[in-house]
């Protein structure tokens, strides 16, 4: 009889049977063990803006080598990068150390983990990050979040920032529409701000997680943690297999400004404005993002009254 293995990287613990694919698709048992069957395959690889991650106090106007593969270990109907994320095919072969050497090139900062769920492309990571840091270069991940904590303590010495994704604040919404658990979200949260640079995006999807009463709720857990972050709440198309009509922008500024109540930098994101960082202190413009991004900072201080503004690399 055919010995039924438990993939250990998340915590959905899918138990596989020879050739048997978890719920990720990329990860399977094979010859008595469980692998990746997406290491050395790329989906999708680009040079982008940092803001695009989005990671707007994290060195604001530079550019970032930004790689995916394929696969994601959550079933989010409404996935907005679910011709990646929802399916695997054979991608384009790449090693750690040519991964490293793109990260290096065109003025990149750096190397980010992107697109669809790169923790399920955890060796790959593992094997790659050594190297970008070995260059002097950062290294960015940009996740749901959900992995079990002891891979992601192996993980963060090697990381610089990342942006996670808490697609609401309540448990019902996260068995219900992406089949995983809130907790085992913000647990990562709790475990890598203070450690590194950690900004937050959540897409705000009409009916489903834009009551005032939660995005609240959020907010005070996001103030209440040891140390500051940026909180993205993002504006929702209809993509995938969800009709629900795109949310109101109306709506999510209000939403935003009830955010602003307890964070100081809470931005809007996938529609024109709501992308400008001020002062906490005087209300100055420091960062100002359009087609460049112009910054109105001192030694990381508000140029004007000295509050400092948080963040990396904003001298």
């Amino acid at each position: 009889m055919s010995k039924v293995l438990e993939c250990p990287i998340c915590p959905h613990h899918c138990r596989l049977k020879p050739g048997q694919v978890g719920i990720c698709q990329t990860r399977t048992q094979q010859d008595g063990k469980i692998v990746s069957l997406t290491y050395g395959e790329a989906a999708a690889w680009h040079l982008d803006p940092i803001e695009k991650k989005p990671l707007y106090h994290f060195y604001p106007g530079s550019w970032i080598f930004s790689v995916g593969a394929y696969g994601c270990n959550l079933k989010c109907f409404y996935c907005q990068n679910y011709e990646i994320s929802q399916t695997v095919a054979k991608g384009q072969k790449v090693t750690p150390e040519q991964l490293a050497l793109l990260s290096a090139q065109n003025n990149s900062i750096g190397i980010c983990f992107t697109y669809s769920e790169p923790l399920m492309w955890y060796e790959m990571i593992l094997d790659t990050a050594p190297l970008v840091k070995s260059r002097g270069g950062k290294v960015v991940l940009v996740s749901n979040g959900i992995i079990e904590q002891d891979y992601l303590e192996r993980l963060i010495p090697f990381l610089d920032a990342a942006n996670i994704d808490i697609k609401a604040f309540s448990d019902d919404f996260y068995l219900k529409h992406t089949k995983g658990r809130l907790k085992w979200v913000l647990d990562t949260v709790e475990k890598l701000v203070g450690r590194i640079h950690t900004e937050v995006t959540t897409l705000i999807i009409p009916t489903l997680n834009d009551d005032p009463e939660e995005i609240k709720e959020l907010a005070k857990w996001l103030a209440d943690l040891p140390a500051p972050v940026a909180w993205h709440l993002s504006r929702y198309y209809p993509r995938y297999k969800s009709d629900i009509p795109a949310t109101d922008q109306a709506k999510l500024q209000n939403l935003a400004q009830l955010a602003q109540n307890y964070l100081p930098y809470v931005y809007l994101g996938n529609m024109a404005g709501g992308n400008t960082t001020y002062c906490p202190q005087c209300g100055l413009e420091v960062i100002t993002r359009g087609w460049k991004v112009r910054m109105q900072t001192e030694n990381g201080k508000c140029s004007r009254c000295g509050q400092e503004i948080w963040g990396t690399g904003l001298n």
